[in-house]
């Protein structure tokens, strides 16, 4: 039977649940909206937390309201507003780099606009006297079709005077006039008369960005690093309500929670267990758990154990494995280790950085099962002071994490390809299954590890420089079949339809409603979750309250808005990729931009991961917002590193969007040294001495969300960049045709064999950079259009310009094979991006090709090439046609 109920660890106690006036009895009324710590007690959250099934559905969220006593408003745009300036207006077309700076001045401007009625006049006249027919030099003159008619004899009393015919000629000119002035546009009203309020869009910039406020965010992490809250658990349901609650306040429109039954497990209190178990002398068992982060009072918290690991119970000889990469794996074996069943000891981070893929290689090379450990060398002490002392994992830290192969299935992996709705009858087993590791594993601290590693002396080979970490007291052996046996079981809780909940709302767009810009963050945590992912929901929280705010006082964007937060993002993405599959149509129709924030905080570097089309937009919006510590734009400091859009993998919500729904999608973030990831030191005490002190980086990142929500949202021309697009895939090219080299390609020409060659790329690649400059030219075509009517646009104008915008969106759609996918992970949509199958978060460009040259199949990859290269051409095609 399913369980339906929002699953809490065996042997838990249920504290008594109060009712919700004893719940915020004491609760002061507040300026700020939320229910924050400062309001409820942790007591009452968790027996609110802990509640059985029946009562989900009585659960009342605390009343959102804003009763904030004062706004700035929006000056309206009228005849005096900045919007009616031709300065204004000019000003506003360079940002959007359609006007050449050396346009006309604002003089001239303002004459057009004082003479444009008597202009539209004149107009008229010239085409009442000019008024051309087509072919007019074959038809007939007067004077011809007098002569040679017969003259026609009209009775007396059927004759019109003069007054009827001057009637019929008063009719003719009326209808002519408004038919002509319907034509030259003189009523032409603006886009968004008649519904909202009209707002100058650079005040509405202003507007976003000045009341952004830190303090609302820091309450906002506070409430939601009370408690942990993994996916399908009461407490991320609890999570859930309020932030439906929060979207409802916002005035959002149809805000509420869609589910899914999905895949999950969770670990049994005493089902896990590494131990040493022969020679008996040197008997040993890990604690496994980690200390608890609150004492004072003590808070509940996650259990250790890996998020869709198999269940197993297995006894093997140690072996010690690097980073668990299958180079290092392939290494031991050419030492002459036999590999099989033993178990694995592997550490985070370096060549394999995807922990999933650690014990997929392990698997692969006939281990039993695999442990992998936090090493000092990449986030402890070795870095600096450990926490609470510093931002560093302390010895006994453990970084919990899912490993399902996200790079070769992503979402629920019993439903792939398809959305997991209640009542979805198609599943797959989770036996063999593509997304899951076969053998079981666990994550271990240092303090752990220690043991473990001290107990591989003198076994198998001792080892190099690039194979040591920094645990202290250790000497560093391989380990073989001689080594020490060490038994290591995984019970647990597997729930093949738990469900889990997403909360979407969102506001309808004014000019295209159908069209939608989609704003996301991911609410699970592995425990407490302040950086991961609690730093993005504090920001999106209060990125959602201003826009709240914008609708309450008339703003309407010219496209959709839709707000999600997503659950099961920890587990394999689940909650965006199931929403994704329930509406992919849609979004490939109609989905204009996904824009990403999971880890909003956890350093000072800003960084962002983007299809390139993002491009000029987002440097627009770093040109306007400042490093709270430097008196610098954040502009300045990217174009001091060099920096670049990095590639998108498969590391956060972007992923079905971009890769399978051919979305545009972009996630971003301040970045900074190791700090406790998916550990339960990641809370708000870390964020606050460590993370971000005062949480001004917090409000930096909402700040530039909201203004590249505005960019995306509400710009008139879609500010997407095909020519940084089509220079960007011109450097994929080379650098595929780079590494090509590097696997030994049987370049064609060379030799009687070889198959190999890239040409058609290359041609794609180059047509792609001419069709995006023919392209762009007619954004230059309508700012001098709209620049030359004093700022209003006409219907035709309109209608080309909503027809613009859509090719710009559809461009990603047609980069889809639709029909195929990447052979081996046909999930995976786009042919330029998706993340590489060896290294899920790392991203893969033109990834068909690359896992077929990977696979030494030059015969696929030559197919590869031509197929990529022919759906290339055919999308930058579509761009002018």
């Amino acid at each position: 039977m399913v369980d339906e109920k929002p699953h809490k660890y065996e042997g838990q106690e249920s504290l008594p649940i109060p009712t919700y006036e004893e719940a915020i009895n004491s609760r002061p009324s507040s300026s700020h909206s939320f229910l924050g710590p400062a309001q409820v007690s942790q007591d009452a959250e968790r027996q609110g937390l802990l509640g059985r099934p029946s009562q989900h559905h009585g659960y009342q969220p605390p009343a959102v309201e804003s009763t904030r006593s004062s706004l700035d408003f929006l000056p309206s745009s009228g005849e005096t507003s900045p919007r009616s300036s031709m300065g204004r207006l000019r000003t506003e077309m360079m940002q959007m780099d359609v006007l050449d700076p050396g346009a006309e001045g604002d003089s001239e401007g303002r004459l057009r606009r004082g003479n444009r009625l008597s202009k539209h006049i004149n107009t008229l006249t010239h085409s009442l006297s000019s008024f051309n027919v087509p072919f007019r030099q074959w038809l007939p003159s007067l004077d011809y079709l007098r002569a040679r008619l017969p003259t026609l004899r009209i009775p007396q009393q059927f004759k019109p005077g003069w007054v009827m015919i001057g009637r019929f000629l008063a009719l003719f000119l009326v209808l002519s006039l408004s038919y002509l002035l319907l034509l030259s546009d003189v009523f032409t009203f603006g886009q968004r008369s008649g519904m909202g309020q009209v707002y100058d869009p650079e005040s509405v910039r202003i507007y976003v960005q000045s009341h952004v406020n830190e303090t609302y965010i820091q309450e906002n992490s506070e409430h939601l690093t009370m408690f942990d809250h993994i996916s399908g658990t009461e407490g991320n349901f609890v999570l859930a309500r309020w932030v439906e609650g929060l979207f409802s306040a916002a005035n959002l429109e149809t805000v509420g929670m869609e589910r899914f039954d999905v895949y999950l497990n969770y670990p049994r209190k005493g089902g896990r267990r590494v131990a040493i178990i022969e020679p008996p002398d040197m008997a040993w068992e890990a604690l496994i758990e980690e200390e608890l982060a609150y004492t004072d009072p003590p808070r509940e918290q996650t259990l250790v154990f890996h998020g869709h690991s198999r269940a197993g119970n297995v006894t093997g000889p140690l072996i010690y494995a690097n980073y668990g990469s299958r180079e290092d794996f392939k290494m031991l074996e050419d030492s002459g280790i036999d590999l099989k069943g033993t178990i694995a000891l592997v550490r985070y981070y370096g060549s394999q950085g995807d922990r999933a893929l650690k014990v997929k290689a392990a698997e692969s090379f006939g281990c039993a099962g695999c442990i992998i450990y936090s090493d000092p060398a990449e986030d402890g002490f070795r870095k600096g002071e450990i926490y609470p002392e510093g931002r560093y994992m302390p010895s006994d830290g453990v970084q919990r994490g899912a490993v399902s192969l996200m790079s070769w299935v992503v979402g629920d992996v019993l439903s792939p390809g398809f959305a997991s709705l209640p009542g979805e009858s198609r599943r797959v087993s989770k036996d063999k299954n593509p997304g899951l590791n076969n053998i079981p594993s666990i994550p271990l601290a240092w303090r752990d590890a220690q043991s473990l590693l001290q107990a591989l002396k003198g076994h198998g080979a001792k080892l190099h420089d690039d194979w040591i970490g920094g645990v202290p007291d250790v000497e560093w052996w391989s380990g073989d079949q001689s080594s020490p046996v060490v038994h290591l079981m995984n019970e647990q809780d597997e729930v093949e339809r738990q469900p889990i909940y997403n909360v979407v709302g969102k506001i309808t767009g004014l000019e295209q409603p159908e069209k939608t810009i989609v704003v996301g963050n991911h609410r699970d945590a592995w425990c407490f979750g302040a950086a991961d992912p609690g730093s993005g929901t504090a920001v999106f929280l209060e990125v959602v309250r201003i826009f709240g705010e914008l609708r309450e006082l008339g703003w309407i964007p010219l496209r959709t808005i839709e707000f999600a937060s997503w659950d099961g993002e920890e587990y394999n993405l689940i909650g965006s990729t199931e929403h994704v599959e329930a509406r992919m149509e849609d979004l490939r129709r109609n989905g204009f931009a996904y824009l990403n924030v999971d880890v909003a905080v956890m350093g000072n570097a800003f960084q962002a991961a983007a299809s390139p089309l993002f491009e000029q937009a987002l440097l627009r919006v770093l040109d306007r917002t400042s490093d709270p510590n430097g008196n610098k734009t954040l502009r300045s400091i990217w174009d001091e590193k060099n920096s670049t859009l990095q590639g998108l993998g498969a590391g956060s919500d972007y992923v079905a969007f971009q890769d399978m729904a051919g979305t545009s999608s972009i996630d971003m973030g301040f970045r900074g040294p190791a700090y406790p990831y998916h550990s339960c030191y990641d809370n708000f005490d870390w964020m606050s001495m460590y993370g971000d002190p005062g949480f001004q980086y917090h409000k930096t990142l909402a700040q530039i969300w909201a203004l590249l929500i505005l960019e995306m949202a509400d710009r008139p021309v879609l500010p997407f960049d095909f020519e940084a697009y089509a220079r960007a895939v011109q450097g994929y090219v080379a650098d595929l045709e780079n590494y090509a080299g590097t696997k030994g390609a049987p370049w064609k020409g060379v030799g009687a064999d070889t198959v190999f060659d890239m040409s058609p790329l290359r041609r794609a690649a180059d047509d792609f950079s001419t069709n995006a400059r023919q392209f762009h030219e007619w954004d230059q075509e309508w700012s001098s259009s709209v620049f030359a009517s004093g700022g209003f646009e006409s219907n035709v104008m309109i209608i080309k310009r909503m027809s613009h915008n859509t090719r710009m969106a559809n461009f990603e759609t047609n980069l889809l094979d639709v029909d195929g996918g990447l052979p081996g992970r046909e999930q995976f949509k786009h042919v330029i991006f998706a993340p590489q199958a060896w290294s899920g978060y790392d991203e893969a460009y033109f990834p068909g090709i690359r896992d077929a040259i990977d696979g030494g199949d030059w015969k696929l990859a030559q197919e590869q090439v031509e197929k990529v290269a022919g759906i290339l051409s055919h999308a930058s095609w579509k761009l002018n046609h």
